[in-house]
Protein backbone atom coordinates (compact mmCIF):
# COMPACT_ATOMS: atom_id res chain seq x y z
CA UNK A 1 0.00 0.00 0.00
CA UNK A 2 1.76 3.44 -0.74
CA UNK A 3 2.10 6.02 1.62
CA UNK A 4 -1.34 7.83 0.18
CA UNK A 5 -3.23 5.18 2.17
CA UNK A 6 -2.44 7.12 5.52
CA UNK A 7 -4.21 10.08 6.09
CA UNK A 8 -1.31 12.83 6.95
CA UNK A 9 -3.39 13.09 10.42
CA UNK A 10 -2.30 9.32 11.01
CA UNK A 11 -5.82 8.95 12.11
CA UNK A 12 -8.55 6.49 10.93
CA UNK A 13 -10.54 7.94 7.84
CA UNK A 14 -13.59 7.71 7.37
CA UNK A 15 -16.73 8.23 4.98
CA UNK A 16 -20.15 8.23 4.81
CA UNK A 17 -22.94 10.17 3.25
CA UNK A 18 -26.70 10.37 2.77
CA UNK A 19 -28.87 10.42 -0.63
CA UNK A 20 -30.78 13.26 -1.16
CA UNK A 21 -33.66 11.56 -2.54
CA UNK A 22 -36.46 12.83 0.49
CA UNK A 23 -36.71 14.52 3.62
CA UNK A 24 -34.19 12.82 6.32
CA UNK A 25 -36.29 10.76 8.45
CA UNK A 26 -35.69 9.67 12.09
CA UNK A 27 -34.04 6.60 10.62
CA UNK A 28 -31.49 8.20 8.92
CA UNK A 29 -31.02 9.93 12.32
CA UNK A 30 -30.94 7.20 15.01
CA UNK A 31 -29.25 4.81 12.29
CA UNK A 32 -26.86 6.70 11.23
CA UNK A 33 -26.04 10.49 11.26
CA UNK A 34 -25.98 10.54 15.48
CA UNK A 35 -23.38 7.73 15.31
CA UNK A 36 -21.10 10.24 12.64
CA UNK A 37 -22.65 13.56 15.11
CA UNK A 38 -21.57 11.43 18.62
CA UNK A 39 -18.79 9.73 18.10
CA UNK A 40 -17.55 8.98 14.17
CA UNK A 41 -16.26 12.92 13.65
CA UNK A 42 -14.38 12.70 16.80
CA UNK A 43 -12.39 9.57 16.66
CA UNK A 44 -11.57 10.00 13.39
CA UNK A 45 -10.52 11.98 9.48
CA UNK A 46 -13.95 12.03 8.63
CA UNK A 47 -15.99 12.78 5.49
CA UNK A 48 -19.82 12.90 5.33
CA UNK A 49 -21.74 13.70 1.44
CA UNK A 50 -24.72 14.40 0.79
CA UNK A 51 -24.56 12.28 -2.42
CA UNK A 52 -26.96 13.81 -4.99
CA UNK A 53 -25.54 11.99 -7.97
CA UNK A 54 -27.14 8.97 -6.90
CA UNK A 55 -30.29 10.90 -6.38
CA UNK A 56 -30.54 11.33 -10.67
CA UNK A 57 -30.63 7.27 -11.14
CA UNK A 58 -34.16 7.30 -10.73
CA UNK A 59 -36.86 9.83 -12.35
CA UNK A 60 -36.72 13.08 -10.43
CA UNK A 61 -37.33 16.98 -10.68
CA UNK A 62 -34.53 19.15 -10.89
CA UNK A 63 -35.43 21.49 -8.51
CA UNK A 64 -36.27 19.11 -6.17
CA UNK A 65 -32.92 17.42 -5.73
CA UNK A 66 -31.51 20.80 -5.52
CA UNK A 67 -33.88 21.68 -2.60
CA UNK A 68 -33.38 18.20 -0.78
CA UNK A 69 -29.65 18.55 -1.31
CA UNK A 70 -29.35 21.94 0.91
CA UNK A 71 -31.77 20.63 3.19
CA UNK A 72 -29.69 17.65 4.03
CA UNK A 73 -26.81 19.18 4.33
CA UNK A 74 -28.31 21.76 6.47
CA UNK A 75 -29.80 18.99 8.60
CA UNK A 76 -26.32 17.49 8.51
CA UNK A 77 -25.11 20.30 9.87
CA UNK A 78 -27.77 21.29 12.57
CA UNK A 79 -27.70 17.47 14.04
CA UNK A 80 -24.05 18.32 15.61
CA UNK A 81 -21.34 17.69 12.12
CA UNK A 82 -19.09 20.37 13.18
CA UNK A 83 -16.48 21.68 9.90
CA UNK A 84 -13.98 22.71 12.09
CA UNK A 85 -14.07 18.80 13.19
CA UNK A 86 -14.91 16.68 10.35
CA UNK A 87 -15.84 17.39 6.38
CA UNK A 88 -18.99 18.52 5.40
CA UNK A 89 -20.01 18.87 1.27
CA UNK A 90 -21.90 17.78 -1.76
CA UNK A 91 -20.94 14.83 -3.68
CA UNK A 92 -21.33 16.47 -7.35
CA UNK A 93 -19.12 19.68 -6.60
CA UNK A 94 -16.20 17.04 -6.27
CA UNK A 95 -15.54 15.98 -9.74
CA UNK A 96 -13.08 12.87 -8.61
CA UNK A 97 -16.52 11.26 -8.15
CA UNK A 98 -17.82 11.03 -11.51
CA UNK A 99 -13.91 10.17 -12.62
CA UNK A 100 -13.06 7.41 -10.43
CA UNK A 101 -16.54 6.06 -10.76
CA UNK A 102 -15.87 5.53 -14.66
CA UNK A 103 -12.78 3.09 -13.53
CA UNK A 104 -15.08 1.62 -11.04
CA UNK A 105 -17.32 0.49 -14.03
CA UNK A 106 -14.03 -0.56 -15.64
CA UNK A 107 -13.42 -3.19 -13.09
CA UNK A 108 -16.49 -4.49 -11.84
CA UNK A 109 -18.21 -7.25 -13.59
CA UNK A 110 -22.23 -7.15 -15.25
CA UNK A 111 -22.75 -9.71 -12.48
CA UNK A 112 -21.70 -8.21 -9.70
CA UNK A 113 -24.18 -4.95 -10.48
CA UNK A 114 -27.09 -7.18 -11.05
CA UNK A 115 -26.52 -9.28 -7.92
CA UNK A 116 -27.08 -5.95 -6.13
CA UNK A 117 -30.56 -6.48 -3.74
CA UNK A 118 -31.27 -2.91 -3.75
CA UNK A 119 -31.15 -2.91 -7.97
CA UNK A 120 -33.48 -5.80 -7.64
CA UNK A 121 -35.69 -3.91 -5.14
CA UNK A 122 -35.99 -1.11 -7.12
CA UNK A 123 -36.22 -2.39 -10.52
CA UNK A 124 -39.10 -4.45 -9.29
CA UNK A 125 -40.91 -1.12 -8.26
CA UNK A 126 -40.27 0.86 -11.22
CA UNK A 127 -41.35 -1.84 -13.37
CA UNK A 128 -44.24 -2.77 -11.44
CA UNK A 129 -45.12 0.82 -12.11
CA UNK A 130 -44.62 0.73 -15.54
CA UNK A 131 -41.57 2.81 -15.54
CA UNK A 132 -38.26 2.49 -17.07
CA UNK A 133 -34.60 1.44 -15.47
CA UNK A 134 -31.98 3.75 -15.80
CA UNK A 135 -28.91 2.36 -16.43
CA UNK A 136 -27.53 4.43 -14.14
CA UNK A 137 -29.34 2.48 -11.06
CA UNK A 138 -27.56 -0.92 -12.45
CA UNK A 139 -24.15 0.62 -12.27
CA UNK A 140 -24.25 3.18 -9.50
CA UNK A 141 -22.43 0.79 -6.87
CA UNK A 142 -19.13 2.01 -8.89
CA UNK A 143 -19.95 5.38 -8.28
CA UNK A 144 -20.31 4.44 -4.54
CA UNK A 145 -17.12 2.77 -4.35
CA UNK A 146 -15.69 5.74 -6.08
CA UNK A 147 -17.37 7.44 -3.13
CA UNK A 148 -15.45 5.61 -0.66
CA UNK A 149 -12.10 4.87 -2.61
CA UNK A 150 -10.76 8.27 -3.27
CA UNK A 151 -10.37 9.21 -0.28
CA UNK A 152 -8.57 5.91 1.17
CA UNK A 153 -11.03 5.50 3.98
CA UNK A 154 -10.52 3.03 6.20
CA UNK A 155 -14.35 2.79 7.70
CA UNK A 156 -17.74 3.16 6.23
CA UNK A 157 -20.59 3.64 8.84
CA UNK A 158 -23.60 2.53 7.24
CA UNK A 159 -27.05 0.51 7.70
CA UNK A 160 -27.46 -2.66 7.39
CA UNK A 161 -28.77 -2.40 3.87
CA UNK A 162 -25.79 -0.74 2.43
CA UNK A 163 -23.29 -3.49 3.75
CA UNK A 164 -23.57 -5.68 0.42
CA UNK A 165 -22.04 -2.15 -1.44
CA UNK A 166 -19.50 -1.85 1.34
CA UNK A 167 -18.17 -5.68 0.54
CA UNK A 168 -18.30 -5.06 -3.45
CA UNK A 169 -16.30 -2.11 -2.59
CA UNK A 170 -13.86 -4.28 -0.97
CA UNK A 171 -13.51 -6.77 -3.42
CA UNK A 172 -13.23 -4.03 -6.31
CA UNK A 173 -10.42 -2.20 -4.72
CA UNK A 174 -8.38 -5.62 -4.27
CA UNK A 175 -8.75 -6.55 -7.89
CA UNK A 176 -7.87 -3.19 -9.17
CA UNK A 177 -4.88 -3.17 -6.88
CA UNK A 178 -4.14 -6.66 -7.68
CA UNK A 179 -4.71 -5.57 -11.69
CA UNK A 180 -2.78 -2.37 -12.02
CA UNK A 181 -0.67 -1.90 -8.44
CA UNK A 182 -1.56 -0.93 -5.06
CA UNK A 183 -3.71 2.03 -5.11
CA UNK A 184 -6.84 1.59 -2.98
CA UNK A 185 -7.01 1.13 1.10
CA UNK A 186 -9.70 -1.83 1.51
CA UNK A 187 -12.37 -0.37 3.56
CA UNK A 188 -14.55 -2.40 6.11
CA UNK A 189 -18.49 -1.62 6.82
CA UNK A 190 -19.22 -0.59 10.22
CA UNK A 191 -22.26 -1.27 11.80
CA UNK A 192 -24.28 1.32 14.50
CA UNK A 193 -24.89 -0.90 17.74
CA UNK A 194 -28.21 0.18 18.62
CA UNK A 195 -31.17 1.47 15.47
CA UNK A 196 -29.34 -0.12 12.80
CA UNK A 197 -32.74 -0.47 10.99
CA UNK A 198 -35.56 1.67 12.05
CA UNK A 199 -38.69 0.44 10.68
CA UNK A 200 -41.95 2.06 9.73
CA UNK A 201 -44.11 2.66 11.96
CA UNK A 202 -47.05 0.82 9.48
CA UNK A 203 -45.25 -1.86 7.67
CA UNK A 204 -42.70 -2.89 10.91
CA UNK A 205 -41.26 -5.52 8.42
CA UNK A 206 -39.85 -2.56 5.87
CA UNK A 207 -37.11 0.00 6.41
CA UNK A 208 -38.26 3.38 7.35
CA UNK A 209 -37.07 5.03 3.96
CA UNK A 210 -37.01 8.29 3.11
CA UNK A 211 -38.42 7.72 -0.39
CA UNK A 212 -41.53 5.69 0.06
CA UNK A 213 -44.90 7.41 -1.28
CA UNK A 214 -46.66 5.83 1.72
CA UNK A 215 -45.91 8.70 4.57
CA UNK A 216 -48.08 7.77 7.39
CA UNK A 217 -45.29 5.46 9.26
CA UNK A 218 -42.22 7.55 8.60
CA UNK A 219 -41.18 10.72 11.30
CA UNK A 220 -38.94 13.06 9.45
CA UNK A 221 -36.84 15.27 11.48
CA UNK A 222 -38.60 18.38 10.28
CA UNK A 223 -41.89 17.12 11.38
CA UNK A 224 -43.82 19.34 13.84
CA UNK A 225 -43.86 17.66 17.29
CA UNK A 226 -47.87 17.06 17.09
CA UNK A 227 -47.25 14.89 13.73
CA UNK A 228 -44.77 13.06 15.11
CA UNK A 229 -47.43 12.29 17.88
CA UNK A 230 -50.22 11.58 16.17
CA UNK A 231 -47.84 8.69 13.70
CA UNK A 232 -46.45 6.99 16.98
CA UNK A 233 -49.94 6.83 18.41
CA UNK A 234 -51.32 4.98 15.53
CA UNK A 235 -48.28 2.97 15.07
CA UNK A 236 -48.38 -1.01 14.25
CA UNK A 237 -48.07 -3.12 17.44
CA UNK A 238 -49.30 -6.73 15.81
CA UNK A 239 -51.19 -8.90 17.99
CA UNK A 240 -51.46 -9.72 21.62
CA UNK A 241 -51.96 -7.31 24.35
CA UNK A 242 -48.54 -8.35 26.60
CA UNK A 243 -45.64 -5.76 26.00
CA UNK A 244 -42.72 -7.67 24.75
CA UNK A 245 -39.44 -7.67 22.60
CA UNK A 246 -39.92 -10.40 19.84
CA UNK A 247 -38.24 -9.04 16.46
CA UNK A 248 -39.24 -12.11 14.72
CA UNK A 249 -42.99 -12.37 16.06
CA UNK A 250 -44.21 -8.78 16.86
CA UNK A 251 -42.31 -6.59 14.89
CA UNK A 252 -44.26 -3.40 15.46
CA UNK A 253 -43.77 -4.00 19.21
CA UNK A 254 -39.97 -4.66 18.82
CA UNK A 255 -39.68 -1.38 16.33
CA UNK A 256 -41.59 0.76 19.57
CA UNK A 257 -39.07 -0.63 21.62
CA UNK A 258 -36.21 -0.10 19.48
CA UNK A 259 -37.05 3.91 18.83
CA UNK A 260 -37.40 4.09 22.55
CA UNK A 261 -34.45 2.73 23.31
CA UNK A 262 -32.10 4.42 20.64
CA UNK A 263 -33.68 7.67 21.96
CA UNK A 264 -33.46 7.01 25.96
CA UNK A 265 -29.90 5.20 25.91
CA UNK A 266 -32.22 1.68 27.35
CA UNK A 267 -31.92 -1.87 26.47
CA UNK A 268 -35.29 -2.94 24.37
CA UNK A 269 -35.80 -6.06 26.16
CA UNK A 270 -35.64 -4.41 29.56
CA UNK A 271 -38.00 -1.16 28.51
CA UNK A 272 -40.88 -4.03 27.47
CA UNK A 273 -41.01 -5.69 31.16
CA UNK A 274 -42.12 -2.07 32.57
CA UNK A 275 -45.18 -1.49 30.57
CA UNK A 276 -48.39 -3.41 30.38
CA UNK A 277 -50.21 -1.55 28.24
CA UNK A 278 -49.49 -0.12 24.02
CA UNK A 279 -50.98 3.06 24.90
CA UNK A 280 -48.14 3.68 27.87
CA UNK A 281 -45.57 2.46 25.17
CA UNK A 282 -46.47 4.63 22.38
CA UNK A 283 -47.45 7.79 24.58
CA UNK A 284 -43.46 7.74 25.69
CA UNK A 285 -42.06 6.68 22.82
CA UNK A 286 -43.60 9.66 20.98
CA UNK A 287 -42.43 12.10 23.67
CA UNK A 288 -39.00 10.79 23.57
CA UNK A 289 -38.89 10.86 19.62
CA UNK A 290 -40.50 14.96 20.21
CA UNK A 291 -37.52 15.07 22.56
CA UNK A 292 -34.88 13.88 20.56
CA UNK A 293 -35.26 15.43 17.18
CA UNK A 294 -36.31 18.90 19.44
CA UNK A 295 -32.90 20.00 18.48
CA UNK A 296 -32.10 19.20 15.36
CA UNK A 297 -35.16 20.93 14.31
CA UNK A 298 -34.22 24.61 16.41
CA UNK A 299 -30.86 24.58 14.68
CA UNK A 300 -32.12 23.70 11.36
CA UNK A 301 -34.35 26.81 11.47
CA UNK A 302 -31.71 28.92 12.83
CA UNK A 303 -28.98 27.48 9.67
CA UNK A 304 -31.74 28.01 7.41
CA UNK A 305 -31.96 31.56 8.19
CA UNK A 306 -28.46 31.80 7.44
CA UNK A 307 -27.96 30.24 3.87
CA UNK A 308 -24.58 32.03 3.02
CA UNK A 309 -22.80 30.29 6.34
CA UNK A 310 -23.88 27.19 5.22
CA UNK A 311 -23.22 27.89 0.95
CA UNK A 312 -19.57 28.78 2.85
CA UNK A 313 -19.79 25.20 4.63
CA UNK A 314 -20.42 23.74 1.51
CA UNK A 315 -18.10 25.01 -0.41
CA UNK A 316 -14.63 24.61 2.14
CA UNK A 317 -15.46 21.34 2.47
CA UNK A 318 -15.77 20.79 -0.88
CA UNK A 319 -12.29 21.90 -1.69
CA UNK A 320 -10.97 20.16 1.03
CA UNK A 321 -12.34 17.15 -0.54
CA UNK A 322 -10.91 17.76 -3.76
CA UNK A 323 -7.75 18.06 -2.25
CA UNK A 324 -8.02 14.90 -0.53
CA UNK A 325 -9.19 12.85 -3.70
CA UNK A 326 -7.42 14.65 -6.27
CA UNK A 327 -3.89 12.37 -5.63
CA UNK A 328 -5.29 9.41 -5.80
CA UNK A 329 -7.90 9.52 -8.35
CA UNK A 330 -4.92 10.81 -10.45
CA UNK A 331 -2.89 7.95 -9.31
CA UNK A 332 -5.73 5.47 -10.24
CA UNK A 333 -5.92 6.81 -13.83
CA UNK A 334 -2.21 6.40 -14.39
CA UNK A 335 -1.93 2.98 -12.77
CA UNK A 336 -4.78 1.62 -15.36
CA UNK A 337 -3.10 3.27 -18.41
CA UNK A 338 -4.34 6.70 -18.62
CA UNK A 339 -2.07 9.76 -19.29
CA UNK A 340 -3.63 11.65 -16.01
Amino acid sequence: MDEMAVPASGRTRIFSGVKPTGHLTLGNYLGAVRGWVEEDQHRADALFCVVDLHALTVEHDPARVRRLTRQAATLLLASGLDPEVCTVFVQSRVDEHARLSYLMECTASDGEMRRMIQYKEKTAREQARGGSVRLSLLTYPALMAADILAYGAHEVPVGEDQAQHVELTRDLAIRFNQRYGATFVVPKATLPKVAARVMDLQEPTSKMGKSHDRTAGIVYLLDEPEVVRKKVMRAVTDGGSEVVYDRAERPGLANLLDVLAACTGGDPERLAGAYDSYGALKKDVAEAVVETLRPVRERHAALAAEPAYVDEVLGRGAERARGMARPRVDAAYRAMGLLA
